[in-house]
């Protein structure tokens, strides 16, 4: 078995390079053998992308998080053009909206997440998409800008009846380690109603650590035991749902499954 973590800010559970190549090698021995970098400014992009050019198995992504739209940086729609050119650059991200912190006000959020949507139809890359307490403009606007490369609803926290609406687009759902709390119900009806090839799993790492692990700094290492929780809700076996997960994720980022 072999798992892809799609989402996962390396640089923010460590910030030696050696200790995140050493992260990067704890995750393989645990059978997670891809992972995509997320990085919240592009300073960070920069510093995570260097440290990591010699680890094969990880991807980046590029962007501007809705956390910095106060101060994207000088010339940032330039940096995120040229650094989607980069080898293993996979997705522009994320991007998008978070009402509940009140980054910046609602107008610059939302011409932030425009722009880089924008973007991404230009580049012809997928969109990693955040949405935190911003539900109804994320899909709004995501009905009229969402390039066709698609998208994926990271660390998925909306309800079936919302999942049922994006599945009109061309949206993928990745799942954290928060799926695998008792009181996340709205994510296992959510579950539910998902076609299986529409589904990802993600770290999202340092946050959202999976129930057994509670009281730990998450780890891409720790992934699959939301795959293990994820193929007992589906009655799945793990081997097989472990296989869908890989095709689907490669899929979704363009890459051979090899």
């Amino acid at each position: 078995m072999q798992y892809f973590d799609t989402h996962a800010h390396l640089g923010l559970i460590v910030d030696d390079p050696i200790e995140q190549l050493i992260v990067i090698q704890e995750a393989r021995q645990a059978s997670v053998t891809r992972i995509v970098s997320i990085c919240n400014s592009l300073h960070d992009f920069t510093t995570v992308y260097d440290n990591l050019k010699s680890a094969s198995n990880v991807y980046h992504a590029v962007g501007v998080s809705p956390s910095e739209v106060q101060n994207p940086g000088k010339d940032w729609a330039q940096i995120i053009e040229q650094s989607a050119q980069l080898p293993r650059v996979v997705a522009v991200g994320e991007i998008g909206l978070d009402y509940y912190r009140r980054f910046g006000d609602k107008n610059s959020q939302v011409e932030l997440f425009i722009t880089q949507l924008d973007m991404a139809n230009k580049l012809n890359m997928p969109v990693i998409v955040h949405n935190r307490d911003a539900g109804h403009d994320v899909l709004d606007i995501l009905r009229d800008r969402l390039p066709p490369k698609g998208g994926v609803l990271h660390c998925y926290s909306e309800d079936a009846e919302y999942a049922k609406k994006a599945l009109k687009l061309n949206l993928y759902f990745s799942f954290a380690g928060n799926l695998t709390y008792r009181n996340a119900r709205n994510l296992h009806e959510t579950i539910k109603v998902l076609p299986l090839d529409r589904i990802l799993i993600e770290s999202e790492s340092p946050f959202m650590v999976p129930a057994d692990y509670r009281g730990k700094r998450n780890m891409p290492k720790y992934l699959p035991m939301t795959a293990r929780f994820l193929a007992d809700m589906v009655e799945m076996d793990e081997e097989a749902l472990s296989a869908q997960l890989w095709e689907n994720s490669n899929r979704f980022f363009g890459l051979p499954a090899e």
